[in-house]
């Protein structure tokens, strides 16, 4: 019997008993498999739940593309894989992220898959499965559910998440009242999907367009438009012609493949947190993006997308516009042409001159923003760097001094910034460290800290911020965010006191703390590293082997596998 090409082709080819029971098996569940199948079998890895609403509407797409792939010759398996919602998951989705994407992997591993299609949609969901299976190097595709609708409130549409904060700010001062709190939390219930902004979710979706792993064109369009059904099924068709033409992550990335990512997420204004997840993608394959490496390529990309929080106007504005493409039309020289995508084409063949007359994506000669959504910043209180975003931040704080008022946790800074004696001026530096990684742990979405209570009534509303937290791609403000190393694990930033000045500077790329290094020496003999919690499990895990923002906050033992480790892929299949 000819030996088939295919991967599965090591559980079913054959007539001993262990090829027969492996048959057996799909056939109880309603696949028959011959002994010489050459149909891929592609897994439809579903990360639905009623749990998260961002990810709920992705079974909707579901028939879509198992039609595609069994129209295309392959064999569709649904796979159930862990939801993570940003909504309802504490402390955050991002705790659970590796352990999504090891789970992703070893269904990869273990099972015989020849394909898969990944289905995500909110934050962590979209890069945790997409690390699985950049390790697994299986061909895959992913498919999102695009952005909720746009609501409206009193005439005006509502950004999801970076609307809550402004109504929020508004109801804690007093400048709405309980009874307009109440509506507005009924306007945001619109309907299913991602938020409607450049929040993590949209910006993730069209970083890993460019990445080459989602159909060209489908990464901004909105739940329930007739074209993302008709992306389903050409998903499902897509997917099938890779396997047979075995394109896998390992021959469409490449190290330009990284560098267009940062310089989109540049062009974008996009999330935060988009810089973490690229960097962990880049460290599962050996992508050469550093921290350095994104400051570097993207200090000369303009920002173009007029996007809620950088800009005015909501996702769906951006995808009418023409989407991931329209932009890279814009940026045109700035982006690598070589790169491969999912299409087996390189994605400067897909890239047509198209003139921007919307005002969702700006000419390249009329930028919302010169010189990049980001800067990384370094210095004693971030040795390896903190990450600020420029485009949704107050320009006249980029260069500031102040005395620093320290939260050491998140319910103390929850506390105090409502106290109306903390003492506090516009001028001050707010800095809650303790919420990175490794201490809370799960690095979680608090670094947006609020304007203290009395300062916001007197009509403040933005001030500098220094966090080894993060913050919500929906999220603004002068914010200095994923300091590394975290204050958990020794970084200077628990040694800082009431009372310190400090002093950033964007343009130089600095942030110092303005205290004498024999002073650090003292406090950091007296410092005690806090008691861990979490004696077993994943959490206990995860505070154990986790890395810092700057390697992507993946776990130590999941980076970069050798050639050698990749031997999985070729599986030795015996008796149970």
């Amino acid at each position: 019997m000819p030996k088939s090409n295919l991967r599965s082709a090591a559980w079913f080819q054959g007539d001993d008993e262990v090829s027969l029971a492996h048959r057996v098996a799909f056939a109880s569940v309603g696949f028959q498999i011959a002994r010489d199948n050459s149909k891929p079998i592609i897994a439809i890895a579903d990360s639905s739940s009623e749990l998260n609403p961002c990810n709920l509407p992705l079974r909707d797409y579901i028939p879509a593309i198992r039609q595609g792939i069994i129209d295309a010759g392959g064999i569709a398996v649904l796979v159930p894989v862990m939801s993570l919602g940003e909504d309802l998951m504490k402390p955050s989705a991002m705790l659970y992220r590796n352990l999504l994407s090891m789970e992703v992997e070893e269904y990869l591993r273990s099972y015989p898959i020849d394909g898969v299609v990944l289905l995500a949609n909110c934050d962590k969901s979209v890069p945790g499965s997409l690390m699985g299976a950049f390790s697994s190097n299986l061909p895959t595709l992913m498919f999102t559910a695009g952005a909720r609708p746009v609501p409206i409130y009193k005439g005006k549409r509502i950004g999801t998440g970076t609307d809550l904060w402004r109504m929020w700010e508004s109801f804690r001062t007093g400048a709405i009242t309980k009874e307009e709190w109440a509506d507005f939390e009924k306007c945001l219930n619109c309907g299913l999907g991602a938020c409607n902004t450049m929040g993590t979710a949209s910006s993730l979706a069209i970083m890993v367009e460019t990445l080459g792993f989602m159909l060209p064109g489908t990464s901004t369009i909105p739940n329930g438009d007739s074209r993302r059904t008709s992306a389903a099924r050409q998903t499902g068709l897509r997917i099938v012609e890779m396997v047979n033409e075995d394109l896998t992550p390992a021959k469409i990335l490449s190290p330009s493949s990284f560098r267009n990512a940062a310089r989109v997420m540049n062009a974008c204004g996009g999330s935060t947190n988009t810089i973490i997840h690229l960097l962990a993608l880049s460290g599962r394959v050996n992508g050469e993006m550093t921290l350095q490496e994104f400051e570097r390529v993207g200090r000369s990309v303009p920002v173009l997308a007029n996007i809620e929080p950088s800009g005015t106007e909501m996702i769906q504005d951006f995808d009418r516009a023409g989407g991931l493409f329209a932009l890279l039309s814009q940026l045109g020289d700035l982006i690598e042409p070589g790169a491969i995508i999912c299409t087996g084409q390189k994605i400067g063949e897909r890239i047509t001159q198209l003139d921007s007359d919307s005002s969702a994506i700006r000419p390249r000669s009329n930028p919302l923003k010169p010189d990049g959504a980001f800067a990384i910043v370094t210095g004693n209180i971030a040795p390896q760097g903190a990450v600020i975003k420029t485009s949704a931040a107050s320009s006249e704080l980029l260069k500031h001094q102040g005395r620093a008022v320290v939260f050491h946790s998140y319910e103390e800074m929850r506390t105090k910034v409502d106290d109306l004696e903390l003492e506090v001026t516009k001028d001050s530096i707010l800095v809650l460290s303790g919420c990175g990684a490794v201490g809370v742990p799960g690095l979680p979405e608090w670094g947006m800290i609020p304007i203290p209570k009395k300062l916001a009534a007197a009509g403040v509303t933005d001030m500098v911020r220094i966090t080894d937290a993060r913050m919500s791609g929906t999220s603004f403000g002068t914010c200095f965010l994923h300091v590394s190393p975290e204050g958990a694990i020794g970084g200077n930033i628990a040694l800082i006191e009431n009372g310190d000045l400090i002093e950033i500077d964007v343009a130089a790329r600095s942030i110092s703390l303005m205290v004498s290094d024999e002073v650090l020496a003292i406090r950091r003999q007296l410092w005690k590293a806090p008691k861990r919690e979490h004696l077993r499990g994943w959490p206990a895990l995860y505070q154990e082997r986790v890395m810092q923002p700057d390697r992507g906050c993946d776990l130590d033992f999941l980076c970069a596998p050798t050639e050698e480790s990749r031997r999985f892929v070729e599986p030795v299949v015996g008796r149970s």
